[in-house]
């Protein structure tokens, strides 16, 4: 083996750039244990409100503050959206299935939970301008680093009138393509919520059966 380490990999005295958090399916509820659909795993719906203000009170004593926090999805209750306002920085909300199980999209736009306001601010081509009810935005958190949060149900009859065109073209799209009698509403997806980052080093990973919390630090490619 080489003495001098290769210059094109990452290694433990890499540069650090940032970092970001990235926590999903909180899905907290002021109910007693439960389980899944199958009976197999355990349910700790109170506990998970634990796990948030864990993750919180880690990114917020870190030496280098995280430049915001990613929440993925299935955040219903109010308790957590006050329990989020403990963090220092930012947080960029998509939108999970047990959000449109409870509420309409039009709901969705004008709630906590709609964060376009904190996309880049950045010349527009006129014709790539998505409607006001299409929830998608990017950000730059840092030069040359830009992540793009999309939206997964925009192809789905979750959240839509049934009695508008959009509805009746994915109902069509289902019974096409799903052979089930009992239609998935869940597996219609136009796109999956996609982050797209390069370089990713150093994560960790804390979970329970309804909860995923990740650290990241970004540091720059080599080679």
């Amino acid at each position: 083996m080489a003495d001098n380490p290769n210059p094109g990999t990452l290694n433990d005295n890499s540069e650090r750039l940032f970092s970001f958090g990235v926590i999903a399916d909180i899905q907290y509820a002021d109910l007693e244990d439960g389980y899944n659909f199958q009976g197999s795993r355990r349910r700790y719906y109170r506990h998970s409100l634990l796990h948030l203000q864990g993750a919180i009170e880690d990114w917020n004593k870190e030496s280098s503050t995280p430049c915001c926090v990613l929440q993925l999805g299935d955040i219903i209750d109010e308790l957590v959206m006050n329990t989020l306002k403990m963090l220092k920085v930012p947080v960029h909300h998509t939108w999970g299935n047990h959000e449109f199980y409870n509420f309409s999209r039009d709901y969705l736009t004008r709630s906590k939970l709609n964060t376009r306001f904190l996309e880049d601010r950045i010349v527009h081509h006129p014709e790539t301008i998505p409607s006001e009810n299409y929830y998608a935005y990017h950000f730059v958190p840092f030069p040359k680093f830009r992540f793009i949060l999309l939206n997964a149900y925009d192809l789905s009859v979750l959240g839509v009138d049934q009695s508008s065109p959009k509805y009746q073209q994915c109902m069509k799209i289902l019974r096409e393509h799903n052979p089930n009698t009992e239609l998935n509403m869940m597996l219609l997806f136009l796109f999956l919520s996609t982050l797209c980052c390069l370089h990713c080093q150093g994560s960790s990973l804390l979970s329970h059966p309804s909860l995923m919390v990740i650290s990241l630090t970004l540091s720059p490619s080599y080679g």
